[in-house]
């Protein structure tokens, strides 16, 4: 009897009972294991956005050089007339300045020099520069910005340093074309009746040839620590501005896809931003690249300036335009525009310390002339920021589907 029982559990004719009882012992394990809920079919959409957007939609650097070359070189053309107005703005000599407020100077320069010689001067190295140096910001930034994320960097600390060390990359490019660029502007056309800079460059190359001549190449990076003083805390607060408002804009709309309006919003106000509170690094950019060698405080005849039809202009003083033998830098304007200040008088920027700079404005001009053309800053930077970040966004989604490169 022991035997065949034994033998029935080895029977083929009950071939099934281990595997039903090894079933029926699982089943309630099964059951628990069940009843855990699944941690990754309950995550939300903007969890679920958030870890893609961090670790998997990082877009090809290619694509990223591509999208911020054409999206920053198309912001900076948009914007170039309105820089222009800033440039007069910042580098007037005269006392008291020409040019007042922002919407008077725009339409003066236009009525009276026009448009391709007048607001858009300069606009030549501007395009090379802007191109060839946010193509290498934007490459930079996606590399330092992935590589501290990786490591283990809070991304508003990366998102920060990977502004400051991308702005480095870009400069050697950036500033010779912005010395160019800034001359220009402020001469408007070649032999201006209207308004004295004291310079006269026949064209682009013409300035190039004749600052490496009579100045060194050297002077082709004057304000190079000036405009890495504006250009670095400008970048660093741009984009932590900007990938700080985009992670509120994704948690609020509940998707990575925030639409147009919040890209523009965005990008906007966080240059917009940035751009405020750096101009006191911008004037004293301007001033330190567009100071040239004139006399000292001694009269000269008039027909010794450099341009004999606006020497008769109400604008024209002798300081700028006459030259020396002596090498001393052109006396600035110390009257702020649309501020009214105590006096009128002339301040001699004679350093490319951005620290002495700016405590000389302060002292001769006060806070108003720190803050010298910071209303056309303001609408520049925001205007050109939310052209560029949004051409960026578009570009790089635009450049995925179509799967360039």
């Amino acid at each position: 009897m022991v035997f065949g029982s034994a033998s029935n559990w080895f029977s083929p004719t009950n071939p099934n009972k281990l595997v039903e009882d090894g079933q029926r012992a699982r089943k309630p394990a099964m059951e628990g294991i069940r009843s855990v809920p699944d941690m990754r079919q309950e995550r939300t959409p903007q969890e679920a956005d958030a870890e893609i957007d961090h670790e998997m939609a990082r877009p090809p650097y290619v694509h990223a050089i591509l999208a911020g070359g054409i999206g920053g070189t198309t912001g900076d053309m948009l914007m170039h007339s309105l820089d222009t107005v800033k440039t007069r703005q910042q580098g007037d000599p005269h006392m008291p300045p020409k040019y007042t407020s922002m919407g008077n100077t725009y339409y003066t320069i236009w009525r009276q020099e026009g448009l391709s010689r007048g607001l858009y001067g300069g606009v030549q190295p501007a395009f090379v520069g802007s191109f060839l140096g946010t193509c290498a910001f934007f490459g930079t930034y996606e590399w330092s910005k992935r590589l501290m994320i990786d490591n283990g960097i809070a991304p508003s600390v990366s998102y920060f340093t990977a502004g400051l060390v991308a702005d480095l990359a870009a400069a050697p490019v950036y500033v010779p074309s912005e010395v160019l660029k800034t001359r220009l502007q402020l001469q408007g056309r070649h032999n201006n009746p209207y308004f004295n800079s004291g310079y006269n460059y026949r064209s682009t190359i013409d300035a190039a040839r004749t600052i490496a001549r009579t100045e060194g190449f050297g002077a082709l990076f004057y304000g190079y620590k000036a405009t890495l003083w504006r250009d670095l805390p400008f970048s660093a607060l741009q984009f932590a501005f900007y990938e700080e408002e985009r992670e509120l804009a994704k948690k609020y709309m509940g998707s990575s896809n925030i639409g147009l309006p919040l890209e523009i919003l965005t990008a906007a106000s966080a240059g917009g931003m940035a751009g405020v509170i750096t101009t006191p690094l911008d004037v004293v950019k301007t001033r330190i690249q567009t100071q040239q060698p004139s006399t000292s405080s001694a009269p000269a005849p008039a027909s010794t300036a450099p341009l004999s039809p606006s020497s008769t202009t109400k604008h024209s003083t002798p300081s700028a335009s006459h030259k020396s033998s002596a090498p001393s830098n052109r006396p600035i304007s110390t009257s702020s525009p649309s501020t009214t200040l105590k006096a009128h008088g002339a301040a001699t920027l004679d350093t490319s310390s951005v620290i002495r700079g700016l405590r000389l404005i302060y002292q001769t001009e006060g806070i108003w002339g720190c803050f010298r053309g910071v209303g056309p800053r303001g609408v520049w930077t925001s205007v050109q920021s939310g052209t560029m970040l949004v051409l960026y966004q578009t570009l790089l989604k635009y450049f995925e589907q179509n799967a360039v490169v």
